[in-house]
């Protein structure tokens, strides 16, 4: 009796390359892409509902990025594995997808040939981690900041001020300014926008989007 395949939830908001994905999957006969997604609240809506056994998500989603789909899946449904691809791997990138309980991470380069074997190896509950990815986060290390400080620099980062800033975080200005100030101290940079830029590059601090 043959076995059942394994169905696939795929979300890229890029329709060509999400499309191309999905062709390239259907052409194994183990493997079935059963719904697509443009962003990630469209694939937290689609796995809810159709129970996939593993999810595909491009990292640069345009709302919730494809480690904040891959949390509330690892939360509400365990049974289904997750696994990042992405064209923008940094080190703080990976070891955030590693913590939320994603499986597998992977750059968009790579075969469709490795890209089916993963999914596999992450079906079993295996796991797979880009060699080069991995290597990088290694020599970066972790994070020197803070959760306030990568709190209220994420929010400087988008340009919000320091009022702005301080209501979101129900901190006082001058509270703010401090948590900036020793972000800044921290990253080795001049001010608080070089900060981060700084934070941002090596993956510390994620794009602000309002919450879940």
């Amino acid at each position: 009796m043959t076995a059942a395949p394994i169905r696939i939830l795929l979300a890229d908001d890029e329709h060509l390359i999400r499309g191309a994905i999905a062709a390239l999957l259907g052409l194994e006969d183990d493997l079935e892409v059963i719904a697509q997604a443009a962003t990630g609240r469209e694939a937290l809506a689609q796995a809810r509902a159709l129970r996939p056994d593993v999810a595909v998500l491009d990292l640069q989603l345009p709302d919730l990025d494809g480690v904040a789909v891959a949390v509330v899946l690892h939360e509400e449904l365990p049974a289904c594995r997750t696994m990042i691809v992405t064209s923008h791997g940094l080190p703080g990138h990976l070891k955030r997808a590693l913590t939320g309980g994603v499986r597998g991470f992977l750059a968009k380069t790579v075969s469709a040939e490795l890209l089916a074997t993963v999914v596999r190896i992450v079906h079993t509950g295996g796991r797979y981690v880009d060699p080069q990815l991995a290597a990088e986060a290694i020599s970066a290390g972790e994070s020197p900041l803070t959760a306030r400080e990568t709190e209220v620099l994420t929010l400087a980062a988008d340009g919000a001020l320091i009022e702005e800033i301080a209501r979101h975080a129900a901190l006082s200005p001058g509270t703010v300014r401090n948590y900036l100030s020793s972000a800044t101290g921290k990253t080795g940079a001049a001010n608080r926008h070089e900060a981060a830029r700084i934070a941002r590059s090596r993956g510390w601090i994620q794009p602000y989007t309002g919450g879940p």
